[in-house]
């Protein structure tokens, strides 16, 4: 056996390469501060709450398959990609194999969607698909949006106020404004992550004409987004706290913000290209640990 043949990856590495399990604390964070809240109101319900996560793992595998395919597909990854390698970049799977990896993924959440839609009615159904959709059009269909600088709005939205708020809804019955002010933290940390992947790919993404809203702002302006969404992300608990509404979110806040000053350090600085992929990875475990941080403040206010 060849050094190149002994060195390819396996069938299941492969997968697991395109399904970047990394990613999955984008997905797990906003089901952690929806059940929390759903926990400080007396509405916990631990099905709901288990099919929640158990959805948003499988849309954002779904979500990362797609990228993986429609970026290959439209030529955004090129051999000069400074990101984490890809599946169909490297020729592991097939664009066919991604698309069916994709409708499964999204089939099982949607198994999910059926049982919470049962437990919560047709909007939940209705927000699925909507999610589902977006997760499709962020790389796929005739204008993607993530190649049009949308991509950090549907990540705030999707990722962040809809998962909040569609998690609470499966378990309480009803959407408040107190679930709303829970998920704006969260809908920050995650575009977070988005926003270290952008400005990492910015000189590539310039070069094949995918249009992040990292090229519009330009380095400097990614660089200051990504604070002014950190600032949001510990502002609101704070907030909580001298409003009344969560003693503890001063001190979450003050926790996350220790846990977020060497990424912030490494994005305002001159870190870029390959450099960032360490970031954009640390980026990601912030997200979750804000995520938890914030849920045992909002617990705790109970």
């Amino acid at each position: 056996m060849s050094a190149a043949a002994a060195a390819r990856p396996s069938r299941l590495q492969a997968w697991r390469l395109a399904a970047r399990p990394a990613t999955l604390t984008a997905a797990a964070a906003p089901v952690a501060v929806g059940t929390a809240v759903a926990i400080r109101d007396d509405a916990f319900a631990l099905l709901p709450a288990l099919a929640a996560l158990f959805g948003a793992f499988c849309l954002q595998v779904g979500a990362n398959f797609a990228n993986d395919v429609f970026d290959h597909e439209r030529g955004a990854d090129t051999p000069d990609r400074l990101g984490p390698p890809r599946a169909s970049q490297l020729g592991l799977l097939s664009p066919r194999e991604l698309k069916l990896g994709m409708a499964a993924a999204f089939g099982l959440a949607m198994v999910a969607g059926v049982y919470l839609a049962w437990v919560g009615g047709w909007p939940v159904l209705a927000v699925g698909l909507a999610s589902i959709a977006a997760a499709i059009v962020y790389t796929g269909g005739p204008w993607p949006i993530g190649y049009h600088a949308l991509g950090d709005l549907f990540t705030f939205v999707f990722f962040g106020l809809v998962a909040v708020m569609g998690t609470y809804y499966v378990q309480a019955g009803a959407v408040t404004w107190g679930a709303f002010a829970a998920a704006v933290p969260v809908g920050a940390t995650v575009t977070m992550i988005l926003v270290v992947n952008n400005l990492r790919d910015i000189p590539t993404d310039r070069r094949t004409g995918k249009v992040t809203l990292g090229v519009v702002l330009g380095e400097r302006g990614t660089r200051w987004w990504f604070a002014l969404l950190l600032a949001v992300a510990l502002a609101v608990p704070a907030g909580a706290t001298v409003r009344g509404d969560v003693p503890l979110g001063a001190a979450a806040a003050l926790a996350a913000g220790v846990l977020a000053w060497p990424l912030l350090r490494e994005v305002m600085g001159e870190t870029s290209g390959r450099a960032l992929n360490p970031v954009l990875r640390a980026t990601a475990r912030f997200a979750l640990w804000h995520a938890l941080l914030w849920s045992a403040a909002i617990v705790a206010s109970r």
